[in-house]
């Protein structure tokens, strides 16, 4: 059954970092290629991940590919900081304004384009959300709602606008364009780092609230991938029980 296709394809080759949009990738094993791939170790605490968590400012960081995907190696990942100056990952001037920001020591991190470990991606391969729930959600909140809050990898465009349709999916698949499928698990649970505007980093924790009053806490869904294989803005999206 065509249930709609794909609005946009999100991709954060640095973890907590701001994403890219591109029009197609690979998606791997373990999700969009190379999505948070490239980390920073917080030596902090006891080796974790540095996140928005800990520093929102990280939001203000976007990071992208700047080159074709390779499973050999990743391309450079291009890094522009909230003054705008352009670093490359690795750089010690980029790690240097980490620590002087963040107030932590932190050390590079990154992954193989053929095996980025579930702890870099968190919770699940693929984090899907719907255009029709992102209005929704709007009108609940009252403010409008960049879905970059939410970092998800695929926004759906729905042929039957129904909001929160997809929570009726889980346990079910779907086929993406002629190759990639991937199973629809379970509702992806929202914490404060919805609440970090992308842009200023400033927080909004009404969202957050009305997540929490309104959804139980729930946005968009988690799905792994039980087929690779490339995806594209605009592919159909087929539900397959």
């Amino acid at each position: 059954m065509l249930i709609g296709h794909i609005e946009e394809i999100v991709r954060h080759p640095v973890k907590s970092f701001r994403g890219e949009s591109v029009q197609a990738t690979n998606v791997m094993e373990y999700g969009l290629y190379g999505d948070r791939s490239h980390t920073f170790r917080d030596d902090t605490r006891n080796d974790k991940y540095l996140t928005i968590t800990q520093f929102p400012e990280m939001v203000r960081y976007a990071a992208k590919f700047a080159g074709v995907e390779s499973t050999q190696e990743y391309p450079k990942v291009e890094i522009t900081t909230p003054e705008g100056k352009v670093l490359e990952w690795g750089d010690p001037a980029l790690l240097s304004e980490l620590e002087e920001k963040s107030k932590r020591k932190v050390s590079f991190l990154s992954y193989t384009p053929e095996n980025v470990p579930l702890g870099a991606i968190e919770e699940e391969h693929v984090q899907l959300v719907t255009d029709a729930s992102l209005d929704k959600l709007h009108e609940l909140w009252g403010e409008s709602v960049d879905q970059r809050r939410f970092r998800p990898n695929l926004v759906l465009s729905l042929k039957d606008k129904i909001p929160f349709i997809e929570e009726s999916w889980f346990g079910k698949q779907i086929k993406i364009g002629s190759e990639v499928v991937l199973r629809l698990n379970r509702h992806c649970e929202r914490c404060m780092i919805i609440t970090v505007d992308p842009d200023s980093s400033e927080k909004a924790p009404s969202l957050l609230k009305t997540v929490y009053k309104e959804r139980k806490n729930n946005f968009g869904i988690y799905a792994s991938v039980i087929k690779t294989g490339k995806i594209h803005v605009g592919d159909e999206i087929y539900l397959v029980d």
